[in-house]
């Protein structure tokens, strides 16, 4: 288990290596940075002097390895619209978006597992093509549209539920409701999918002979590899629920991250657009690390691999 554990943090470092230099690049995408930060119609020598303050007229890789040295000092610069520093920015909208894609991520598990288990024991039968109906609307309906019919429902008609803001839990359960619907699919497929296997398979059919009772042979025996791939889509659902939060903060005015990276997207503000990016793509890289670890050690067979 630790050689396996040593292979896999090496090749996360890698790849967070990697990112790291795709996220400083993505400064450089847009054309000059220094005349986006100097605004339309600013002359010559205004750019000029934007570029030297913010040390633009350095060597890219001079550029890159002192961003690098900052990021991992816990320097993410400071904010072009907001003047604060990014790291002060993150801090206060971290919490909140942590919290949304955690009820997110629960909702969406506890929704797919039993759904998913459901239409596996029930297959081909009326409860089995309920629950992929409910995956497959989850699947085609847009978070923004669905959203928006939420707050109409149930904070203009109904009164039941804040529509904005984060100042309660009550607050997040509209967004995490929108948030956690759209992860269902993947995860109630996928667990449909290894239940189904799993009761085909040689140990549940022993584990019938033995004379269990169907409850102690579907939680005690198949349960397990059933939910093996679900663990690891789990993790990257939750790293696409943090980044598809961009669009529900929007909607339910939560001011979280990702209505950070709205808010400075379109105010150019590169510094918080370069650190979120960086951010979402580390967690997206450790979660996928840990998943690896879970599935290891729930299934001996992987890092016996």
């Amino acid at each position: 288990m630790l050689q396996f554990t040593v292979k896999r943090l090496v090749v996360a470092l890698l790849v967070a290596l990697t990112v790291s230099g795709l996220s400083f690049g993505l400064i450089f995408l847009s054309g000059d940075p220094a005349v986006a930060i100097a605004g339309e119609g600013a002359q010559q020598s205004d750019i000029e002097a934007v570029r030297h303050r913010f040390g633009f007229d350095r060597p890219v890789v001079v550029q890159y390895v002192d961003w690098v040295g900052d990021v991992l000092a816990g320097d993410l610069g400071d904010s072009f619209y907001f003047s604060r520093p990014v790291a002060d920015l993150l801090a206060d909208r971290i919490p909140v978006s942590a919290t949304l894609g955690g009820l997110a991520i629960a909702l969406a598990i506890g929704l797919a597992i039993p759904l998913g288990m459901t239409a596996a024991v029930y297959r081909n039968r009326l409860a089995d093509r309920i629950s992929l109906l409910i995956g497959t609307i989850g699947q085609a309906t847009p978070s923004f549209w669905l959203g928006l019919m939420l707050v109409w429902l149930f904070g203009v008609k109904l009164r039941w539920l804040p529509v904005s803001g984060s100042e309660s839990l009550t607050h997040f359960i509209l967004p995490a409701l929108v948030l956690g619907y759209y992860a269902v699919p993947s995860m109630l497929r996928l667990c449909r999918t290894g239940m189904i296997n799993a009761l085909q398979s040689d140990y549940v059919r022993t584990a019938r002979a033995k004379g269990l009772r169907p409850r102690q042979v579907l939680f005690g025996h198949a349960i397990r590899n059933a939910i093996l791939p679900v663990v690891s889509v789990a993790t990257v659902e939750f790293g696409f629920i943090l980044g598809g939060s961009v669009v529900v903060e929007s909607v339910f005015s939560i001011k979280g991250v990702g209505l950070l990276a709205w808010e400075s997207i379109g105010r150019n503000d590169f510094p918080t657009i370069q650190a979120i990016i960086l951010l979402y793509s580390m967690i997206y890289v450790w979660l996928t690390f840990f998943a690896d670890i879970i599935n290891a050690w729930l299934d001996p067979r992987i890092r016996v691999s």
